[in-house]
């Protein structure tokens, strides 16, 4: 079979100086530092291995007695306690390997569990940014996937390291006290060893490198095919069998690097084991040699050449440790890229906490830009276009020719500011209504209000304090947003609810479904507020989702509301019971509503017209509309056609 890439003429010939291991003293501190908790079970386990090590070095002296003196002298009875010390020492040592693996196991799962949950922890602490630009199938790729291999480094390849180190180091000092020189020919072919295991290091880890890369973009795609709206796209377009075959060119790869990674790892194994078998024979020979000129015994050289397989195996696994700890460290690497990602959204050390928000919101010279910082972006995974023929660049990009206005083309929204210099005040309690064309800018400027952003330049103040010098969570505790793509959980409609406020009663979740017009739907259901709402409350309607949506936002009660009233997709009846709820709780509050309704401007204390991310009219709608501008074409356009409340 052909391997892809070719791989297998490029096997042997090892990788170039940037795939060499880089394993410095501060990783190796760094990956250290995971086993520190486990301090206790660390020592248990090496106390472990050197009771099982000294157990495995009493079976050739018992060998050599039973056959220089048990056997020779026909003392039946040293033979049967040499015999029973032979049984007695593989009982002893199995129950202390027990011990030992038990030890070794809570290690490992362990530090699986530290790794992730710093992780997941760093993950959560990124900005909308990050994921905008991250396949999720990446990030999980990144939890299970790497943080698994780089468990292995602890639990497995480190304390085999440890293990094998004192099992030579026993050994050699046996071997040394019975016979030196033998033992110097010996590891005559230690040398051997190492040229195999460097030969091999650099390009088993260049192999474990490209397989996990593989292994992260197959993950991306089932990620994004196997999802509901994914499959949903994929069976609308009737694109079944080209995802399938892209899929096949995925897998492919990572059956390809899985193979070369077992052929390679099985020769560098034969060839170690061929070595062996050299200084094995060679001891045999001279030891032999000695045995026939009556300067060694047949007990000697039996027990000898039993010590030199116990040191070969250690050896072989410690010329083979960089190997393992190279493709180990791989899995680290990957691992530390995510958590030493700098956060762009950062709780500044001495933030404030408003405990009592009133709700006053100031831009002062806000602009933002949509750009990619790539030292905020993972590495290695090959983002690969599904249809090669297609251009990969974006609709609109300012960079790209052809983007200006043709003659008579409707202006466009592309442009490198996505706000350019937003200045307006809103007081506590006020209602701001955003209107533009699509592209403008609306949803950029709300999601700066949470925090999901923070503006490239200018400053956003909430009751005087600049939003950069606030606690996160009391931005979360005063602001509630409901957006456009309403999102819910696999989960019950209860829990649902209870994400906004996790003690809140069943009294006050039942309060706020009534508000948002969505109790009397759950309550005919079967099973009530415990009712699966399926995967992104798929089993929802879009009205009953966004209802549930708001439902949500008003059991957290928040200080100020930033809306997305999207309803153009619904029908009238779940329309008009949205639009009752939203009246509801936007009262009291400091509300910014991107308004697609004509009740919602008319009822604006503020209008602000955005077009290409500047604010290009404000005011109320009687002024804009005699104004004659954007707002007043918008309106004819888009509004007009609305029933105005009588």
């Amino acid at each position: 079979m052909m391997m892809r890439g070719g791989g297998w003429f490029r096997y042997w010939h090892g990788a170039d100086a940037t795939t060499k291991p880089n394993v410095t003293r501060r990783l190796l501190l760094r990956v250290l530092a995971y086993a520190k908790p486990y301090r206790l079970q660390i020592a248990g386990m090496l106390g472990a291995i050197l009771l099982t090590t000294g157990l495995g070095l009493l079976s050739p002296l018992i060998f050599r007695e039973i056959i220089d003196s048990a056997l020779p002298e026909k003392d039946l009875g040293k033979l049967n306690l040499l015999v029973l010390g032979l049984l007695a020492i593989p009982l002893v040592s199995g129950g202390i390997r027990i011990i030992q693996r038990k030890l070794n196991v809570s290690i490992g799962e362990g530090v699986i569990y530290d790794l992730r949950v710093s992780l997941y922890h760093h993950l959560q602490k990124m900005s909308l940014r990050f994921f905008t630009n991250t396949k999720s199938g990446e990030l999980m790729s990144r939890l299970n996937n790497d943080v698994v291999g780089a468990q292995n480094a602890i639990s497995n390849t480190i304390v085999s390291l440890i293990t094998n180190i004192i099992t030579v180091i026993a050994t050699l000092a046996v071997m040394i006290s019975m016979k030196w020189e033998l033992t110097i020919l010996g590891i005559l072919v230690l040398p051997l060893f190492i040229f195999f295991a460097r030969r091999l290091g650099a390009r088993l880890k260049e192999i474990a490198r490209e397989q996990m890369s593989y292994n992260a973009q197959m993950n991306a795609m089932m990620n994004e095919t196997l999802d509901i709206s994914g499959a949903l796209l994929v069976k609308l377009f009737g694109r079944i069998d080209a995802e399938v075959e892209h899929f096949e060119k995925r897998a492919a790869d990572v059956r390809d690097s899985g193979i070369l990674r077992a052929v390679l790892g099985t020769q560098f194994f034969v060839l170690i084991g061929l070595v062996s078998v050299a200084g094995t024979a060679l001891v045999y020979w001279i030891g032999g040699i000695l045995v026939i000129q009556d300067q060694f015994t047949i007990g000697d050289i039996v027990a000898f050449v039993t010590y030199l397989t116990q040191l070969y195996t250690p050896l072989q696994a410690l010329t083979n440790a960089p190997v393992d700890f190279a493709q180990s460290i791989v899995s680290f690497e990957r691992v530390f890229e995510i958590i030493d990602l700098p956060l762009e959204i950062e709780e500044k050390s001495d933030a404030l906490h408003l405990s009592d928000v009133r709700g006053q919101l100031a831009f002062a010279d806000v602009s933002f830009r949509y750009e990619i910082d790539r030292r905020q972006l993972l590495t290695d995974v090959e983002r690969v276009g599904r249809m090669h023929s297609v251009a990969a660049t974006r609709s609109g990009d300012p960079r790209q020719r052809g983007n200006g206005n043709a003659a008579g083309a409707p202006v466009h929204q592309a442009r490198e500011l996505a706000l350019d210099k937003l200045s307006f005040e809103i007081a506590p309690g006020q209602l701001v209504a955003l209107v533009g064309p699509s592209g403008a800018g609306k949803t950029t400027l709300t999601y700066l209000i949470p925090r999901l952003y923070d503006p490239s330049d200018g400053r956003i103040t909430l009751d005087g304090h600049d939003l950069r010098d606030l606690t996160l969570s009391a931005m979360a505790e005063n602001i509630g947003m409901v957006t456009q793509e309403t999102y819910l959980f696999h989960d019950t409609i209860r829990t649902n609810l209870l994400y906004a406020k996790p003690d809140a009663t069943q009294a006050e979740i039942e309060a706020a479904a009534k508000v948002a017009h969505i109790h009397d739907f759950i309550a005919g259901l079967r099973d009530g507020y415990d009712s699966i709402v399926g995967e992104r409350g798929y089993r929802l309607s879009g009205g009953e989702k966004q209802r549930m949506a708001i439902a949500r936002v008003v059991l957290k009660d928040p200080r100020i509301l930033v809306l997305d009233e999207a309803t153009s997709h619904l029908d009238s009846q779940s329309e008009a019971l949205i639009q009752d709820a939203l009246s509801h709780i936007m009262r009291g509050r400091t509300s910014i509503v991107i308004a697609h309704r004509l009740s919602t401007i008319l009822a604006a204390d503020l209008i602000l017209v955005l077009d290409r991310g500047a604010i290009v009219e404000r005011g109320a709608h009687a002024q804009l509309l005699q104004e004659g501008g954007l707002y007043a074409n918008l309106y004819e356009t888009q509004f007009s056609q609305q029933r105005q409340p009588a």
